[in-house]
This record gives structure tokens, C-alpha cells and sequence, in this order.
């Protein structure tokens, strides 16, 4: 990040009350205060609670030059639109009037945040959603359809398979504007895409998982377990 940017931000911050008022603990996250610069980012301030794998991060974004808050949840890591503004003023009135809730539909989910499309997909009662094994081929269900997360772009996340040990997933989307589900690996957080699960329901969706499943999720182990000793290399 340039420094110039940074100036900018440490000058336009120092005095922001908002930041200096927030509670240490809300809706069961912790603040964590700690200022992080990155390539093209500088984190404010976070709230975390690390046993659920949740995070919402405020932060300026140096290529758009903007202000943002953006969410990790699981290994995935997403920005949230209706924050997005270049004045710090109209910032913090949507964090005013948007954040709190932002974290009570993290922390316990909230059927008011499914577009009428998911609902009428019949997403939450999904028979088969319901019945997914919590632990499959070394990893836990981490988002289950009955609970999706609404992401970006009109895309929701349906099934959450994580290892987290290894950083690693296997993930079903559904997207109200294509009308489509898709899926997604991460290898060690590195995106690993094909097309074996894209379908058009539930009832295709249902039995491209039933035969595939299993043996994408050994795949995505396998190869998760065959870089852990390089991974742990390259972070030394």
C-alpha cells in the first residue's frame, strides 16, 4: 500500500469517535483493534469469534478508494456492497444503522436475509439438504442448506464442507440470477474450480452429489494432505 494512502487513512481516523466508542464484545464477537496493512488493504478494526470461523472486517479498499466492510466466513471471504462508500461521514452512518445487525445474522442465522427465490427453490426444506452427514471424508458440514449464506453477485452459499486443519473445502452455490448451482473446491485456500456439480434443481443437484460427492471430497484431501509439508514451507 502506498504510504501516501496510508497518511490519509491514519489522518482521517485519528479522531474518529465511532472507532474509539465500540464495544469490546457484541453479539458474541470480540473486537480485535489491531490495524493491518496489506497490499491494497488496511483493516481498522475487526470483530471476531474464532470457534465459529467468523469475522467482519472494516477496511480501505486502496483500488477502489473506498471504505468497506468484508466478511470471512469459513474460508470464505466476501465484501459486503451496502457498506461500500469513499467518506468516512456516510461510513459510519451505515455501520450506525447496518453493522449490529450485520453480526446478530452472523451470529444466529436469519431467515429474513433468503431472497423469495431461494424460499421458492425450496432451499430450507430440502430433504436431502437435511439428512448431509455433519462429518464426510474428513470434513465437517459447515453450511448446511437449510441455512444459506447470502454472498455477492446474487449467489448464496448451500453446502459448506470444511477441513480446516487443512484449509480446505468443498462448496455449493446457488446463484437467483443465473438459476443455477454450482460448486467450488479450495485447496489450502486456493480455488480449485470444475464443473461436475453445475445444475439447474435440486433434483439434478441431488443426484450429482450422491455420485460425485464423496470422491471429490477424497480428491480435495488427498490433495490438500500431498502440499501440507510444501504450504508449511512456504509460510516459514
Amino acid at each position: 500500500m502506498k504510504e501516501d494512502t496510508i497518511a490519509k487513512i491514519k489522518e482521517e481516523t485519528a479522531g474518529w469517535e465511532y472507532m474509539k466508542n465500540l464495544p469490546e464484545e457484541w453479539h458474541g464477537f470480540k473486537l480485535h483493534r489491531e490495524t493491518v496493512i496489506g497490499k491494497n488493504k488496511y483493516d481498522l478494526y475487526a470483530y471476531v469469534n474464532e470457534d465459529w470461523h467468523k469475522r467482519a472486517i472494516v477496511y480501505f479498499h486502496e483500488e477502489t478508494r473506498e471504505y468497506k466492510v468484508r466478511l470471512k466466513i469459513g474460508l470464505i471471504e466476501f465484501a459486503r456492497i451496502e457498506f461500500i462508500t469513499g467518506k468516512l461521514s456516510v461510513f459510519e452512518e451505515l455501520l450506525n444503522s447496518q453493522f449490529e445487525q450485520l453480526l446478530m445474522d452472523m451470529a444466529e442465522f436469519n431467515p429474513a436475509t433468503l431472497s423469495s427465490i431461494v424460499v421458492d427453490k425450496n432451499l430450507p426444506d430440502w430433504q436431502y439438504g437435511r439428512e448431509l452427514p455433519v462429518e464426510n471424508e474428513g470434513f465437517e458440514l459447515f453450511i448446511k442448506p437449510a441455512e444459506p449464506v447470502k454472498i455477492n453477485n446474487g449467489s448464496y452459499i448451500v453446502i459448506d464442507y470444511v477441513n480446516f486443519a487443512l484449509e480446505s473445502s468443498f462448496t455449493v452455490y446457488y446463484n437467483i440470477y443465473r438459476d443455477e448451482f454450482f460448486a467450488e473446491a479450495r485447496i489450502w485456500n486456493i480455488p480449485d474450480v470444475n464443473y461436475d456439480f453445475d445444475s439447474n434443481d435440486l433434483r439434478e443437484l441431488e443426484e450429482k452429489l450422491r455420485t460425485r460427492m464423496p470422491a471429490r471430497l477424497q480428491q480435495v484431501r488427498q490433495w490438500a494432505e500431498e502440499q501440507k509439508d510444501e504450504v508449511h514451507y512456504d509460510s516459514n
